[in-house]
């Protein structure tokens, strides 16, 4: 939530359950492994027990009942992660940039569509290979989506700064443009997250959990890859992302 970029850091585990002979649900005192949530898939990467250095690999994050638990696979048959344990945790980086310029480059094109058509966001899912976004609009122009995405590479080739900072909830709210998800409100929480593209002024700010980058520069270029009616008034536009 502070710092997308932490790649490495150590741990304790806290609670250690038996899924079946294979994997095991991990909490940790502490974590940077992304539960999957918000349109963005879960982080994957090990869990170094030290100091006798056994390896497990993180197959899976989620959040339930207000803990991060990691799905966890030994390496070695017959080891497993107790309460106690130190470990030493490290991402999948490549996996977890990707989703970090997909994200943020989800964060700019939707700004543009919003200000060119007042449409709201519906839903949305990035994977490994192309980013989607739903939207509420009637009329879909497709050239027009066109030109929003190249408008968007425009913007992000600017190299614009990608801060994150929280602001209180009630504060939040009474910002309605901080929410780009139609008829989605904010987790129950004091203080929301807040993802600004762009300074003096601001090109996008947004409500949002999700990880992203230090700066557009690093997301590359958008193409539109497929466009679908979902329905009466619902859209959806998929993109990749090259360097």
């Amino acid at each position: 939530m502070t710092d997308c970029y932490t790649k490495e850091w150590q741990s304790m585990v806290v609670k250690a359950d038996r899924k079946d002979g294979k994997s095991q649900f991990i909490i940790l005192d502490r974590t940077a492994f992304y539960p999957e949530s918000g349109g963005q898939p879960h982080d994957t990467g090990t869990m170094e027990r030290v100091p006798d250095g056994t390896l497990f690999n993180v197959v899976f994050a989620g959040k339930f009942a207000g803990s991060i638990s990691h799905e966890v696979e030994a390496r070695e048959p017959g080891t497993e992660l107790k309460p106690g344990d130190k470990v030493i945790c490290r991402l999948d980086w490549a996996r977890r940039h990707t989703f970090m310029r997909y994200h943020t480059a989800d964060h700019v094109l939707t700004r543009v569509i919003i200000n060119h058509t007042g449409a709201k966001i519906t839903g949305n899912q990035i994977s490994l290979d192309k980013s989607r976004i739903d939207f509420a609009l009637e009329d879909f122009d497709r050239e027009a989506f066109q030109k929003y995405a190249e408008e968007a590479n425009q913007i992000m080739a600017k190299n614009l700064p990608v801060k994150k900072y929280f602001m209180p909830r009630v504060q939040a709210l009474q910002n309605p443009d901080l929410f780009q998800l139609r008829d989605k409100l904010p987790p129950s929480v004091n203080e929301l997250r807040i993802v600004q593209v762009g300074e003096s002024p601001a090109f996008d700010t947004s409500a949002c959990g999700g990880c992203h980058l230090d700066s557009t520069g690093e997301i590359g270029r958008i193409e539109i890859i497929k466009m679908e009616n979902k329905g009466r008034s619902n859209r959806r536009v998929y993109f990749k992302l090259s360097c």
